[in-house]
């Protein structure tokens, strides 16, 4: 077994989406080989109304797949395919755009103003960037919880992990993805494909990763020493840890615990042509979407 050192540890960026809504944007619009096949992950995270309710409008998206993680409140939606629903804590939506979609999500707080969540975009490869559009929706109740003799849980969303497979499966990326918790003082270790690009993302408590050496990124020499990532509460800092190659990640947790999404997938290794919501492989297929959006043609039958 060989651990995966840690190559960057990054903060977040506070930034406005949709019709104004505030999030914390983890990774995104970055050198799209960093985390290849991911493009871009968003943490939505806020106890004011006023700052989320706002939503995101309709919109369209053409060549990604998004993955929407609800931790609280709920997220009505609703597509130009006709689906409707609402996730609720713990439910998962994972979206093929594929050659184009326009839909809307519209987040409100729980019965504490509480709004909490994720979203994930996964690049799709150029032989499926003009698929048929779908959504996967999965309630919380069909997730697998593993949980270890010594209190650690994972949530599996997506992938095969100890014995369990993920509700969420067609993804051209073939990730896995995976909501940890481990509890204080506990150090463990948990297998990665070592072909897949790998990261994490710690939102709850404290740890150790091995492997981290060097800090790189936004945290102080004072937060990063005796290379523990220190997370000062719930709802303070969040913080990207990224992996080179190896087939193992070891974390120690700190003496609050530590909770983190742990997700890989296989990189594509494709020219990216990039314009907000739509990721193709050249601009001249850009080009194409936006008239395609401006001539009433972006949604094929």
């Amino acid at each position: 077994m060989s651990i995966r050192p840690v190559t960057h540890i990054g903060g977040t960026q506070p930034t406005l989406e949709g019709a104004g809504v505030k999030l914390e944007r983890v990774f995104g619009f970055q050198d799209p080989t960093m985390l290849d096949p991911f493009l871009l992950l968003d943490d939505f995270r806020n106890e004011r109304p006023e700052d989320y309710e706002a939503g995101f409008p309709w919109h369209p998206h053409r060549g990604i797949e998004t993955i929407t993680y609800v931790l609280a409140g709920t997220v009505e939606h609703g597509d130009s395919l006709g689906n409707i629903g609402t996730l609720e804590a713990g439910d998962v939506q994972w979206m093929t755009a594929g050659r184009g979609i326009m839909h809307q999500e519209m987040p409100k707080g729980d019965d504490k103003g509480r709004m909490h969540g994720f979203q994930l975009w996964a690049n799709l490869p150029s032989a499926h960037k003009m698929t048929a559009p779908r959504y996967q929706d999965v309630q919380s109740k069909d997730i697998p919880i593993v949980v270890d003799d010594d209190g650690t849980s994972v949530r599996v969303i997506c992938g095969d992990f100890w014995g369990k497979q993920g509700p969420v499966d067609g993804i051209a990326a073939e990730p896995q993805y995976l909501d940890i918790h481990v509890p204080a003082g506990r150090k463990k270790r948990f297998k990665v494909d070592t072909h897949k690009q790998t990261f994490a993302y710690i939102f709850e408590g404290s740890g150790r990763f091995e492997g981290a050496s060097n800090p790189f990124g936004v945290l102080t020499e004072k937060e990063f020493a005796g290379e523990e990532l220190h997370i000062r509460d719930q709802t303070g800092d969040r913080s990207l840890v990224v992996f080179g190659s190896g087939d193992e990640i070891v974390v120690q947790a700190g003496e609050h615990g530590i909770r983190f999404l742990l997700v890989s997938g296989a990189p594509i290794k494709e020219p990216v042509a990039w314009h907000g919501p739509i990721v193709m492989n050249t601009r001249q297929e850009l080009i194409q979407a936006v008239t395609e959006l401006q001539n009433g043609t972006f949604i094929r039958p």
